[in-house]
């Protein structure tokens, strides 16, 4: 029977950031046009923690049937090393999808946004068959572009939505700004897993572009980021015409505090061109999580000033 220290170490702790960091950015985005509120803000904050866990636990309970983690490196699989029973699992992650649903039914009904309710079973469905059902998408080398949609761009742009009753240029921005870290953790992950993904049969993005390619991924990915800053910075200086008007000069690019976070990817981008493998790529794991984490609150800041 797994310990309560196991549980928490199965719920992946340090993939976290992820869930903050759209919710930090798209609250931002809403305070950016007056819009910001604190309930909505810490309703999404729950809709995304519960998701994140509860796609951990999935992960853990699919690829642990299956026998994908039977031989892996990085954080414990209580699954594959039998350390909890499978149908816990399985109900662990049901249970945290439950608690994601009423958080989220909170949210639409605050918000008014009852179109969401949609968007909310996608985001369930997408959350059980990334490695669960007969078909999972992560078997396909998909698993990337569903962060990416779900984990930047519905979790940031529903995010601003439900505060603000709209989105805007700056919010797009930054969803796919976080969007990119976001997925450069899970490329960071699939790197790891390359040899033992290859042998289970288990196709993702970083087994079909392999080694080389999936390390030149981690790297634009970052830079489409920064990209992103720079973007939002350029809407700070040039879209404010009442601004320019009545100051005589355009608006502050404060959007670029995100770039502050960037020296924090100079050593994961090191590592990775050091030609790590294996357990030298947890490193690159965790700090990418910590990377998005300080890119979205710096972001964040710039977009409130």
């Amino acid at each position: 029977m797994a310990t309560f220290s196991q549980w928490v170490a199965g719920a992946r702790p340090r993939t976290l950031p992820a869930a903050v960091a759209p919710v930090a950015v798209g609250t931002a985005a809403a305070h950016a046009v007056g819009r910001a509120d604190a309930s909505g803000a810490l309703l999404a904050l729950l809709v995304s923690l519960a998701l994140q866990v509860g796609v951990n636990y999935a992960n853990d309970y699919s690829d642990g049937i299956r026998g994908t983690d039977a031989v892996r490196v990085g954080p414990v699989r209580l699954v594959g090393q039998e350390l909890a029973d499978p149908a816990e699992v399985k109900l662990a992650a049901f249970l945290s999808f439950f608690f994601a649903a009423l958080a989220g039914l909170a949210l639409v009904a605050v918000s008014q946004q009852w179109w969401l309710l949609l968007v909310g079973v996608l985001c369930v469905l997408a959350a059980w068959y990334y490695t669960g059902g007969s078909r999972p998408y992560g078997y396909a080398g998909l698993g990337e572009v569903m962060v990416f949609v779900f984990f930047g761009l519905v979790a940031t742009l529903g995010t601003q939505l439900t505060q603000a009753g709209r989105v805007t240029w700056a919010g797009l921005l930054g969803a796919v700004g976080v969007g990119g870290l976001v997925t450069a953790i899970l490329v960071a992950n699939n790197l790891r897993d390359i040899p033992t993904d290859r042998e289970q049969g288990k196709l993702t993005l970083a087994v079909r572009l392999g080694d080389r390619g999936t390390r030149v991924l981690y790297v634009a990915l970052v830079v489409v980021s920064a990209a992103a800053v720079v973007g939002c910075a350029a809407l700070q200086v040039w879209s404010d015409a009442d601004r320019t008007a009545l100051l005589g000069h355009p608006g502050w690019p404060w959007a670029l505090l995100g770039l502050l976070s960037l020296p924090l990817a100079v050593p994961l981008v090191r590592g990775l061109r050091s030609g790590a493998t294996g357990r030298d790529l947890v490193p690159v794991l965790s700090g990418t999580g910590r990377l998005t984490l300080v890119y979205a609150l710096l972001l964040g800041v710039g977009l409130v000033l």
